[in-house]
């Protein structure tokens, strides 16, 4: 079995130096870029997962995971953020952008080893849903291939959209709790409010065009697609 490939992207030398010894001594494939833009440069796709900071000149970690998911015609790997910056916003928009995990500077490695192999278990073990693609009318989600499609036309749409999508598309006329959302979309360890279930659906629906409507809130109880 190949390794997991990872890209750290951070501006601190010193601290790509130590994670890629250690991620190397853990057996995975480690490369390190130092912008936003050799990040870029060296193809995420082809990547397992990103360890990404997210105070950089330039380009932040917050603009490039943006960057990413907005010009989404591949696969974009789970990232996990890396910051000293730890207000509940900014949390907030982490998980928002559909970080896996976000973790504050400054961290243990030995912690961060621990959510690394956490985060990549979740990727690899997830169990794939018997429905090879998921349909209503022109709005198409392909599981197989992660890819949504609008009129044939390709949607980008972050992991948790996705996957928001996809659950709710899989059971019509279910209603679905925010904590259920939040249950079954977002990873165990992750702390979030219920108010990023309602964000990352107000971003879904602009992205869904003229099927918006069929995702509806229903007062005090959550989430429903109605067909």
């Amino acid at each position: 079995m190949k390794p997991k490939r990872i890209l750290v992207v951070d501006d601190e030398h010193d601290l790509c130096d130590i994670l890629l010894f250690n991620l190397r001594a853990a057996g995975y494939e480690a490369h390190a870029a130092h912008s936003a833009y050799e990040a870029l440069a060296a193809n995420p796709a082809s990547f397992d997962l990103m360890l990404l900071d997210v105070m950089m000149p330039a380009m932040s970690g917050f603009e490039l995971a943006s960057h990413l998911r907005a010009n989404a015609t591949q696969h974009v790997p789970p990232i996990i953020f890396l910051t000293a910056k730890d207000s509940e916003d900014d949390t907030l928009r982490g998980f928002e952008l559909g970080a896996d995990d976000y973790v504050t500077k400054p961290f243990s490695v030995r912690e961060l080893m621990a959510r690394v192999k956490a985060v990549l278990a979740r990727n690899t073990t997830a169990a794939p849903t018997p429905q090879q693609t998921i349909e209503h009318q022109a709005l198409r989600l392909d599981m197989q291939r992660k890819t949504a499609t609008l009129n044939e036309e390709n949607i980008a749409l972050t992991k948790t959209e996705f996957e928001l999508l996809a659950l709710l598309m899989s059971h019509p006329r279910q209603v679905f709790s925010r904590r259920q959302l939040l249950e079954s979309v977002w990873p165990e360890n992750v702390v979030v409010t219920e108010r990023t279930v309602d964000v990352n659906l107000a971003r879904l629906r602009k992205k869904i065009g003229p099927y918006s409507a069929c995702i509806t809130a229903r007062q005090g109880f959550g989430y429903i697609f109605e067909p």
